[in-house]
């Protein structure tokens, strides 16, 4: 019963002991032990690879050629002879408008037409009488054979005669020119495609009433697509970094490994206000002879500033700007400092020179080699002595 007291008796001066070193030796390693570990970092290989310095947007693809197909008549849509997607050759019939009412209006002004010059014949028959019965009125005026009032009667229906011509022949024209535009009203009835291409909308249904009084009812529209533009819509921010006649480039979602280049051809003046904010749309064309872009997709577009293609590239979290060069940020050429990993794994100062950089990596012009292993984060100063830890405190 006494033996197992004096068993734990005999541990406990072993466990204090044990326990006083293990405090001993952190506290030497933490107070006393000199400051000689190397310091961590993150770092980075300089390689080469292609840089673009470049500026995002987004965009919307539509027809650099297309024409809204309208109607200048109303009636009832009688019959659509397209259907969205088929191609149309210049002067094809796409629509039939109903001609009923147009139809009469024209024979109504051409059978107004020919009452009149119905009437023209007879009044130029009195105006023949009248001029025979004025001639011979004169003639028994020489041999005093008649009256001065009878000659003046005379005289006079023959002006009266050659007037009403005249009135009706004025009749006659404005009557034409009435049958002019009948006869137009009624070709517009057919309708007929202005343009080859392809039938991209279709904005009135076969037995629609169209109202053509105030404005023109699109039927369809009509695009060519071989050609096609990005309209783009730029903060106001970079559009001022923006030049006609760039190299600009853009993905579609569907495929966004493939790309379509183009040149930067029209940025517009007048900007748009969305939410706030001021967006400018700057064009560009691009080719699409096999039709894989439609219109109203979106884009994913490029404008290019600059490029280069294997050079020295390395991080711009890198880059420590020197205390020499405070302007220019960003200028093709500036020096910067970097810290560079020596043999003994300790980062020493550099400087070097860049030219394109983006928001990523940077070219390096002079300064460093491949294999290079720069430092791009997490580097604390360490001392330049030694000392103890403590001391600080002191």
């Amino acid at each position: 019963m006494k033996a197992g007291p004096t068993r734990r008796s005999s541990r406990q001066p072993w466990m204090i002991i044990v326990a006083l070193l293990i405090a001993a030796a952190l506290a030497w390693f933490f107070w006393f032990a000199p400051d000689n570990r190397t310091p961590e970092f993150t770092s980075t290989t300089v390689g080469r690879g292609n840089i673009e310095d470049s500026i995002t947007a987004l965009g919307t693809l539509e027809p650099l050629n297309y024409v809204d197909v309208g109607t200048q008549v109303s009636g009832q849509l009688l019959e659509l002879h397209v259907e969205l997607g088929d191609q149309v050759e210049e002067g094809q019939l796409l629509a039939e408008i109903d001609p009923t009412v147009y139809l009469a209006r024209v024979e109504a002004s051409e059978a107004q037409l020919a009452n009149l010059r119905a009437q023209l014949a007879d009044r130029e028959s009195q105006q023949t009488l009248a001029r025979l019965q004025a001639e011979r009125q004169r003639n028994l005026m020489k041999v005093d054979a008649t009256s001065k009032e009878s000659l003046e009667v005379a005289e006079a229906e023959l002006r009266s005669a050659s007037a009403q011509i005249e009135a009706i022949k004025a009749q006659i024209r404005q009557t034409e020119s009435a049958l002019k535009g009948d006869q137009a009203d009624l070709n517009y009835t057919r309708i007929y495609a202005p343009m080859a291409g392809t039938v991209v909308q279709q904005l009135a249904n076969q037995g629609q009433t169209l109202n053509a009084n105030q404005t023109a009812p699109i039927v369809v529209q009509i695009a060519d697509l071989d050609t096609m533009t990005v309209r783009t819509q730029v903060s106001e921010a970079d559009i001022s970094k923006l030049e006609v006649g760039m190299h600009a480039y853009f993905s579609t979602l569907g495929q966004p490994d493939r790309r379509w280049e183009g040149t930067l051809r029209q940025i517009l003046p007048t900007p748009e206000v969305i939410n706030n904010v001021v967006l400018f749309n700057a064009l560009f064309d691009v080719p699409n002879p096999d039709r894989e872009l439609l219109p109203q997709m979106s884009a994913q577009v490029y404008f290019v500033r600059a490029s280069a293609e294997d050079v020295l590239t390395l991080p711009v979290s890198a880059l420590r700007q020197t205390s020499s060069d405070t302007g220019n940020r960003g200028a093709p050429g500036r020096p910067y400092e970097v810290k560079v990993v020596d043999a003994q794994g300790r980062p020493q100062p550099r400087n070097i020179r860049v030219g394109i950089r983006n928001r990523v990596m940077a070219q390096v012009l002079d300064g460093l080699a491949v294999g290079d292993e720069v430092v791009t984060g997490g580097l604390q100063p360490v001392p330049e002595t030694s000392q103890p830890r403590g001391g600080r405190f002191r």
